[in-house]
């Protein structure tokens, strides 16, 4: 997996995006990051350090390519608002799902 900076990693998700418009997915995953990269100590040990404040790990993979990028809170918004802009222009090629009508019988 490949920790991109915010702007590099929404230029890398549009690529994704343009890849798997004619077959395939775009799999997206958010998390609150508190900054520990080392699994919880065991009892007896002293306990890792309250972060001061969390941000947002995102993931996204398309077949074998995986990118991430961690969010700082300070830059939630701008970052909000450049991801929404990056959904609006490449979520058009959804397929509509035709619904089957059914007649229901009259008791």
């Amino acid at each position: 997996m490949v920790l991109l900076e915010n702007d590099s990693f929404l230029t890398e998700l549009t690529k994704l995006f343009q890849k798997s418009r004619l077959n395939g997915s775009v799999r997206m995953t958010f998390k609150r990051y508190d900054g520990n990269d080392k699994p919880i100590p065991r009892e007896g040990k002293p306990p890792l350090p309250e972060p001061s404040e969390y941000m947002c790990l995102i993931r996204a993979q398309s077949r074998s390519k995986k990118i991430a990028t961690v969010i700082n809170q300070k830059d939630i918004n701008k970052f909000q608002v450049a991801y929404s802009s990056l959904l609006k222009g490449n979520l058009d090629g959804l397929k509509k799902v035709k619904k089957i009508k059914t007649k229901t019988k009259a008791e």
